[in-house]
């Protein structure tokens, strides 16, 4: 039985990586003709090309994309596997790649990871903070935090908690355009839109009503915290999470319409790359965050599972 060539694996993956020959000998140490003859010896194996190659662009065949992914797993498997093997104190220390979104990155992640690193000083913590969804495998993420439904995918999820949402509108606003009885009446209204959200909203109300819609207003945003200022200025009505805008209920700059209707659960996940051998800095902090988010998150609430299979918005565990 012939092994695979492990050696050859790892060096694809350095070399997709820093989208270079010459960049991935340089990150690990050997020549470029070392790099480019293992590139030319997997592919002799593989019976195909991986890149396209000129003298000023490098880029990845179709198999070559096919396979990257497979080879970054094989690279992080076999790093994850050798700091295993040190000592646990050794191994609480280096860098760890976290990404979440924005605006729960602000008020709640990063508030944690100060106290993480303050009894871990040894452990270096970079966040990243963005509402667009990253390839954690591509980008070289440990950590994500998502909000929302997980697509089908490798990646490895656990279910934190449920996240509280509110339809919401200042006082101004229901004082000059009224204020709906019925979910169904929102589509008169004017909706200021959160543009990372897919699909229309599914709200389900007393008596089994339902209703399906598109916000359609004077502003739309990829970030649901740049909605306060139209939404404090009685421009319209918003659907927000608690932790965007728990604080404005609270001080009575807006306040919550309809609440006897509400939304398929959502849910926030915390995602690592596949694979089950992790360095031990990165599990310290899965735990950390794991704990410390779960008792912050609100109890979980009764929900038809049966109306939401139907609806297709399901959130998985």
């Amino acid at each position: 039985m012939r092994l695979p060539d492990l050696e050859a694996w790892a060096i694809f993956a350095c070399v997709v990586e820093h989208k270079s020959f010459s960049g991935a000998a340089d990150a690990i140490g050997l020549s470029k003709a070392t790099v480019s003859k293992a590139i030319t010896r997997l592919e002799a194996q593989l019976g195909t090309g991986l890149f396209h190659r000129t003298s000023r662009r490098l880029a990845l065949t179709e198999s070559g994309r096919a396979l990257a992914e497979r080879a970054r797993r094989i690279l992080a498997e076999a790093r994850g596997a050798e700091e295993a093997a040190h000592d646990g104190a050794a191994s609480l220390a280096g860098r760890v790649r976290v990404s979440a979104p924005m605006s729960y990155g602000l008020s709640h992640v990063a508030p944690l990871i100060a106290r993480f690193l303050a009894d871990n000083d040894r452990i270096e913590i970079e966040l990243n903070l963005s509402d667009a969804v990253t390839d954690i495998v591509a980008e070289g993420f440990d950590i994500a935090l998502r909000i929302g439904s997980l697509p089908d995918s490798s990646l490895r999820a656990r279910r934190l908690g449920p996240v509280a949402m509110h339809i919401v509108a200042a006082p101004a606003y229901l004082a000059r355009h009224g204020r709906p009885s019925h979910a169904g009446q929102l589509g008169e209204h004017r909706l200021l839109g959160y543009t990372n959200a897919s699909g229309p909203l599914h709200l389900y109300g007393p008596g089994g009503a339902e209703v399906a819609l598109r916000a359609a207003g004077p502003m739309s945003a990829n970030s649901g915290e740049a909605i306060l200022p139209a939404l404090r200025a009685g421009l319209g009505i918003a659907f927000l999470p608690e932790f965007i805008i728990g604080p404005d209920i609270a001080a009575g700059s807006v306040e919550p319409i309809l609440t006897d209707w509400s939304s398929p659960p959502i849910a926030l996940h915390l995602l690592t790359p596949p694979g089950t051998l992790r360095p031990a800095r990165v599990e310290a902090l899965i735990s950390f965050l794991t704990e410390e988010i779960r008792r912050q998150c609100p109890p979980e609430r009764p929900v038809n599972t049966q109306r939401l299979v139907e609806s297709g918005r399901l959130i998985g565990n």
